[in-house]
């Protein structure tokens, strides 16, 4: 794709946006998302995104790449592993769009030393609710406050249209490590010395998450970029990712070699742990269950079919069981705290496994301060020198009759805030406005969305993340 077609594909999203009604809701016009909360239904059309979904260009001397809002994850590591250059962190699952992960927050294994995916964007064209197409830097003084406030806006201040980003060299291969753990709070110290050394027993560690399956099993996961060819693993057909990680305890770190392409993707194939939920963990029914279909993609599909037809609850109300509340969430606390949150969930909740993502902010990023001591980005405040850990887990609890709605989601909303952390917006939320408005952005907020959406064109965060319109 060149500019050309950019051009072309930035002319037919403001002539749908002009289409739209006054005081119609603006969406996407998109048939997929990874969205996990419900949204109001409406007649009204959507933003024709159909020709943003690329990549104009690799720079592969300044090692950048100008990209579309639109283009998948997918789509941007294929063109740029061709050059030896990775995105900084690329979020875990094919379908994540690179505007979606820095409008709705992005995570993987990198955080530890790269942040989040919008500490490596340089720019961003913005089409804000006044019709404008806004490019926004972090050195500019006039675009500033929206490059540092739209990260986890959710569309509530625009949508993005081109997005420059900085890559880095990738080696074809990584080498892995499975370190197994019998205490969580052992576990929790290893991750920390690791976000900050970057070693671990003298080998470098370029990749570190982690996976617990009981209290007394715990993993972390360390990743060197290697050069060297040998035996590769592959999870993308019979064999399971986060079962390869088990072993028995005493054991020395089971090891294994995966393409950077299928490490990158290690979690998409059975969307973490969730394929089990659809049978395709059962070696008879995965025996033929076409390979094309164990992705992420085909498993949001069959999760669309579940919430429009309710067939979940329906086949628990015919074992004579009470309909599910979905636990889907991922949440931040400081390190230091990592232990004690799994500690509580897991008997509270029964869910398991959980995954453990730590993250700093990034060092040196565009726009941080010189002295890296102030906050930019407005709402999701994270501490700079800090080490956090997203914690997370996909999955159900039983309603127990009589409870409010989201009753185990209240409770691990009031739990995260206790340990001083927070929770990504994809899922459903609860907090009351007060709360929520003191946790993502609160005054600042309010002053870009008067400044950028001064007729209210869009949503804010509130009435999309929790109520849902």
């Amino acid at each position: 794709m060149g500019p050309r077609a950019h051009h072309d594909g930035v002319e037919k999203l403001l002539a749908s946006y002009r289409d739209i009604p006054v005081g119609a809701p603006v969406r996407l016009a998109k048939k997929t998302s990874n969205l996990f909360r419900a949204r109001g239904k409406t007649n009204a059309p959507g933003l024709d995104v159909s020709g943003l979904g690329g990549v104009i260009s690799v720079n592969t001397a300044a090692r950048t790449a100008d990209v579309q809002g639109m283009c998948t994850y997918e789509d941007l590591v294929d063109a740029t592993l061709q050059f030896g250059l990775a995105p900084l962190v690329v979020p875990q699952l094919k379908t994540i769009t690179l505007g979606g992960a820095v409008t709705g927050l992005g995570i993987e294994a990198t955080s530890f030393r790269n942040g989040l995916p919008h500490e490596s964007v340089l720019e961003m064209d913005i089409l804000t609710a006044t019709g404008e197409i806004i490019t926004a830097r972090p050195e500019d003084p006039e675009t500033s406050d929206l490059f540092h406030g739209f990260p986890n806006s959710y569309g509530t201040l625009g949508y993005s249209t081109r997005l420059r980003i900085e890559l880095e060299p990738v080696e074809p291969y990584v080498r892995l490590r499975h370190v197994r753990f019998a205490d969580l709070v052992e576990l929790q110290e290893a991750m920390a010395t690791i976000a900050l050394e970057h070693t671990h027993d003298g080998i470098r560690v370029d990749y570190l998450d982690g996976v617990v399956f009981a209290p007394d099993e715990s993993y972390l996961v360390l990743g060197e970029q290697a050069s060297k060819p040998g035996p590769t693993s592959d999870y993308t057909d019979q064999d399971i990712f986060y079962r390869s990680l088990q072993h028995a305890p005493g054991q020395s770190p089971k090891t294994d070699l995966l393409t950077i392409r299928d490490y990158l993707w290690r979690w998409d194939t059975d969307w973490f742990w969730c394929s089990r939920a659809f049978g395709t963990q059962n070696p008879k029914i995965r025996r033929w269950w076409p390979k094309r279909f164990l992705r992420s993609s085909f498993y949001w599909k069959l999760i669309g079919l579940d919430q429009k037809y309710d067939i979940g609850d329906r086949l628990e109300r015919r074992k004579g069981k009470p309909p599910r509340e979905r636990v889907v969430q991922d949440i931040e606390v400081p390190i230091e705290n990592t232990a004690e949150f799994v500690q509580w969930f897991l008997p509270t909740t029964e869910i398991e496994p959980v995954w453990l993502c730590p993250l700093r902010l990034r060092e040196g990023r565009p726009g941080a301060a010189l002295d890296d001591a102030a906050q930019p980005w407005t709402l999701y405040p994270l501490e700079p020198k800090r080490t956090y850990v997203n914690i997370g887990f996909w999955s159900s609890v039983p309603i127990v009759p009589g409870e409010p709605i989201g009753a185990m989601n209240r409770l691990i909303e009031r739990k995260v805030s206790e340990l001083d952390g927070h929770k990504s917006l994809y899922s459903e939320s609860f907090y009351d406005e007060d709360e929520f408005h003191e946790m993502y952005g609160g005054e600042r907020y309010s002053e870009l969305k008067r400044r950028y959406d001064p007729h209210s064109r869009l949503l804010d965060l509130y009435a999309k993340a929790v109520r849902r319109q």
